[in-house]
């Protein structure tokens, strides 16, 4: 005789609510995963009984679980997405060897000549190196532009090189998302989801939380997602350097999720 296959728990919305409501009610509880960046979402799921980032609700395959501690500023990544034109090969091709800088470690872990292009930038303001996000809604693309007038002092041999090499006009081929891509990616990375914001406390080598906000986001918001990212609160981070590229990615002020969805509905 076969055994019986072991299943998760399955409830309805209105059950994790109440489940939620429970574990707030506990108060403070004691990490299941010290040491782990992860320990507040993964201690949730053990207190409910699910698998990592799953929530077993009938019918309801978009829906994830999102924990965050209120004290965090960090930065959380929502995906990952290489710029367009994608032919040019933006980074390796343009970016890195033109616009990149000498590695800390050239010349001792790596070649004397390695370099990297490693900036994370929005639209709120130019970065010390002269880059900045543009929101373009008329030709409905997000560039990256980049100009030389803003770039400071302190680079100025980086920018001579610059003048030299390429000129300092704007970028050429220019980096850019168009909207329907950048939507598309957008939209299937960003679930609908329960938002558990817990407060934390460390007692000795132990953290505590206490998860005492819970919100229902739902419905992705483009429009929200494009004001995130002329206002700061969304940024577009490089990460490459000689013959690695770490990939780029798109990372958001962790307490500014609900800035992204249409519906946010307080339920605890």
């Amino acid at each position: 005789m076969l055994d019986s296959p072991v299943t998760e728990p399955v409830f309805s919305k209105a059950d994790l609510i109440k489940k939620l409501q429970a574990i707030k009610d506990k108060g403070w509880i004691k990490t299941a995963r010290p040491g782990n960046d992860g320990a507040v979402g993964n201690t949730l799921e053990d207190l409910l009984g699910i698998d990592e980032n799953n929530l077993p609700i009938p019918n309801a395959a978009e829906w994830e679980l999102k924990a965050r501690r209120k004290s965090s500023s960090a930065l959380t990544t929502l995906f990952h997405m290489e710029p367009s034109p994608t032919g040019s090969k933006i980074v390796p091709a343009l970016l890195l060897p033109h616009y990149g800088w000498s590695h800390k470690s050239a010349g001792t872990k790596h070649s004397i000549d390695e370099r990297r292009f490693s900036l994370t930038f929005s639209g709120n303001r130019y970065t010390d190196r002269g880059f900045k996000v543009v929101v373009d809604r008329n030709d409905k693309k997000v560039k990256v532009t980049f100009d030389a007038t803003k770039v400071d002092a302190k680079h100025s041999d980086w920018l001579k090189r610059i003048e030299k090499d390429v000129g300092l006009g704007e970028l050429n081929p220019q980096p850019y998302y168009g909207f329907n891509d950048l939507m598309y990616k957008a939209g299937t990375k960003l679930k609908n989801c329960f938002y558990v914001q817990a407060q934390n406390e460390w007692r000795g080598k132990d953290e505590y939380f206490l998860f005492d906000e819970v919100e229902i986001l739902s419905e992705f918001n483009f429009d929200g997602f494009l004001d995130c990212l002329e206002k700061g609160v969304i940024f577009i981070d490089f990460d490459a350097r000689s013959g690695h590229n770490h990939g780029t990615k798109f990372r958001i002020k962790r307490n500014s999720w609900p800035l992204l969805y249409k519906n946010c509905v307080r339920v605890i």
